[in-house]
């Protein structure tokens, strides 16, 4: 168990509690953060605790909590408990549930009616800056490591594209990193994004794209969930709009995990599929 953890409950259980939480053990799936899950009040909360290099990782905890507070005000995330006024931790409520099938024949249609719910939140102060973004990321890489030349040749291939912004009037509130792991189906049904902390206002179409790769969705499956987000038929613009934030969303992960590689090193296996990844990148250029 963690002794911060441990620590956090002893000294401050108080503050978001009646009586002494138990702490029942730690969870596991996160990539970053290290989360803890507790019994509280005869309920089940689950304690983050953020992460060290979370200024390495461009997170800024005050836009999270601000939209954490309007995604649990209508239901969408995990209901919030408590944000430390320092941002070292926060709590939530335990969401009894699974992992969202992507096999259920409505999976597709829930997660667009997701978006479409998180997208009509109301804005917060925090912008996505896709350039600003990547050149946080690119000086955070250690450039003594073995990917570091094809990332560098990526960087200067992707920096037009990176420039190309989409209209201010068409952004929204949005969760910018809807994982397989960040929804989850609750016992009833109901469908929740967790892990906000890449909360910012953007293009929505940045969502759709981070759902299309972290689920491999193939044509046909990015034809429903498009269609079933717009609520209209499906046509070529929004295709090579979708496959655009692919893009983008491919390169920003590639970015997040070298910096990731550059604090904590990495094995050879995970440089391996980084530089895979790189590489493929690089394809689309030539």
């Amino acid at each position: 168990m963690s002794t911060e953890a441990e620590n956090i409950i002893a000294s401050e259980w108080r503050q978001w509690s009646d009586s002494r939480p138990r702490l029942i053990r730690a969870l596991t799936g996160g990539l970053t953060n290290r989360s803890f899950l507790l019994q509280a009040d005869g309920e089940k909360l689950v304690l983050r605790v953020n992460a060290r290099n979370s200024r390495a990782l461009d997170l800024d905890r005050a836009a999270e909590a601000e939209a954490l507070l309007r995604a649990s005000a209508q239901g969408l995330c995990a209901p919030l408990v408590y944000i430390d006024p320092e941002y070292r931790y926060l709590l939530t409520r335990y969401i009894d549930g699974a992992p969202l099938d992507l096999r259920h024949p409505q999976a597709l249609l829930q997660i667009a009616e997701l978006l479409r719910q998180v997208h009509q939140l109301p804005p917060i102060s925090a912008r996505l800056d896709m350039a600003d973004k990547a050149e946080h990321y690119w000086q955070s890489v250690d450039q003594r490591t073995p990917f570091f030349p094809a990332l560098s040749q990526l960087h200067q291939l992707m920096q037009s594209l990176l420039q190309r912004n989409s209209s201010p009037e068409t952004h929204r509130l949005c969760h910018n990193d809807l994982l397989p792991d960040n929804l989850i189906v609750d016992n009833s049904g109901a469908l929740h994004a967790i892990d906000w902390e890449y909360a910012a206002i953007g293009d929505p179409f940045f969502d759709l794209a981070t759902v299309a790769q972290g689920y491999r969705l193939d044509q046909h499956q990015q034809q429903v969930l498009l269609a079933a987000y717009l609520q209209r038929t499906v046509d070529a613009a929004d295709q090579q709009k979708l496959a655009h934030w692919q893009q983008m969303y491919r390169y920003l992960s590639a970015l997040w995990y070298a910096v990731q590689m550059s604090q904590s090193g990495a094995a050879p296996q995970a440089q391996e599929n980084l530089m895979t990844e790189i590489t493929d990148l690089l394809a689309a250029f030539e």
